[in-house]
């Protein structure tokens, strides 16, 4: 956004091939009975159902035609173990928050994929013993869910440990191979060059096992990026990177890449809008890629103030825009133009204002679950911190509860 320890072994390997061939019949039960087009898996941008101010899912589809959300993110527990949990702390096994959010979106003609890992928190490449162990504790949520598609977010720490990417690229393949017809893409990070030295790893530990996924994504931002130039040339860059490494032509490596950016400021302070935006779709339309997402659809509001005081926020994006312009750009990919005229909204209740917590404090030791205000939001700590102001960053230790 971190220890190795053993999960399910081999009796979970067991149980899994067993399961493999009737896989998607289960996830059929829990109550996905159609999946959309691949087209809007690819176009689906990422959203945080449980953190940093979720929006409204059905007003987002209102407003833009949006049909395909990516969940985030799927990680191990906190305290270590095998089994999937949503940000390290509310099991899968017994969520009910999320699902009533795949519910709704769902109930309206649109569909979900969810991601695995991240940037931030133990992934459970890292924790599980193998990568039967690790693909069993991924089925968990596919048949939870009823899933049609997933991705795996492959970024710092995890990348750069050796076992927990041949355990997450295991897992891929038997996921593919499982669960007929699942969209499957992986993310990982984007520098000049396309991607560094770990990216080039995994795409080779994705060769060695003979995995193809849907396609492999970069993210061309938080690495000196400036502006839509710098990101084609990264996504030309990548894509000869794919034709060295699994021995495809430009059009078939095309075929097999996605984009993945970040709406508005980045993490590092560089600013994409919604021109850069339109000349990246552009370039990946005109090369028939695979894949245009973005981090995030928390993040497709204005702040106020717009600039939100030179800082990144995990709930605005720091430009000047309307609600969910960004989120048009993924309809356009999907082929579909985004309603011209405003819809009548979905309706949401009235929130009830919520009190400030305790100003933060430069000089006081806060430990995870702590709460403070500062600038007019309430934050909740994930872990200890002492002098790191609240949304400085979005991978840092704090985590935006909304306004106050």
């Amino acid at each position: 956004m971190r220890p190795l320890r053993a999960c399910l072994g081999a009796a979970a390997a067991v149980t899994l091939a067993a399961a493999g061939a009737t896989a998607l019949v289960a996830s059929n039960a829990s109550g996905a009975t159609s999946s959309l087009s691949n087209r809007w898996y690819a176009a689906a941008p990422y959203l945080m159902p449980l953190d940093n101010n979720p929006p409204d899912a059905a007003a987002i589809m209102d407003a833009t035609g949006l049909k395909a959300f990516q969940l985030a993110f799927v990680l191990a527990p906190s305290g270590g173990g095998c089994s999937p949990t949503w940000g390290g702390t509310a099991a899968v096994s017994s969520d009910t928050a999320v699902q009533s959010v795949i519910n709704t979106i769902r109930a309206k003609g649109g569909d979900v994929s969810v991601s695995i890992g991240g940037y931030g928190g133990t992934k459970l490449g890292q924790t599980c013993a193998d990568a039967a162990s690790t693909a069993a504790a991924y089925q968990q949520v596919i048949t939870k869910y009823g899933l049609h598609a997933i991705d795996f977010d492959l970024e710092e720490p995890e990348y750069e440990n050796t076992a927990a990417i041949k355990n997450e690229i295991g897992a891929a393949k038997i996921l593919q191979q499982n669960n007929p017809g699942l969209y499957v893409s992986v993310t990982t990070a984007g520098t000049a060059d396309g991607t560094g030295w770990f990216g080039k790893q995994m795409l080779l530990e994705a060769k060695s096992q003979g995995f193809t996924p849907n396609n492999f994504s970069i993210m061309p931002f938080d690495g000196g990026f400036s502006g839509a130039a710098s990101q084609t040339s990264a996504l030309t860059n990548f894509n000869s990177i794919l034709q060295s490494t699994f021995g495809w032509d430009q059009a078939t490596a095309y075929a097999h890449e996605g984009f993945s950016g970040m709406n508005g400021r980045s993490d590092t302070g560089e600013y994409f809008t919604q021109a850069d935006f339109q000349t990246v779709l552009d370039y990946a339309t005109s090369h028939n890629m695979d894949r245009f997402t973005f981090w995030s659809l928390n993040r497709d509001r204005q702040c106020s103030p717009v600039d939100n005081n030179g800082t990144t926020s995990g709930t605005c994006s720091s430009v000047a825009q309307g609600a969910w312009d960004f989120a048009k750009f993924s309809v356009k990919f999907a082929g579909v133009t985004p309603p011209t005229t405003t819809p009548t909204p979905t309706p949401t209740p009235t929130p009830t204002p919520t009190s400030c917590k305790t100003a933060w404090s430069a000089t006081a030791v806060y430990t995870a679950g702590n709460e403070v205000s500062y600038n007019s939001h309430n934050w909740k700590a994930k872990w200890w911190t002492q002098n790191e102001v609240p949304g400085a960053s979005e991978w840092g230790p704090w985590q935006d509860e909304g306004a106050c």
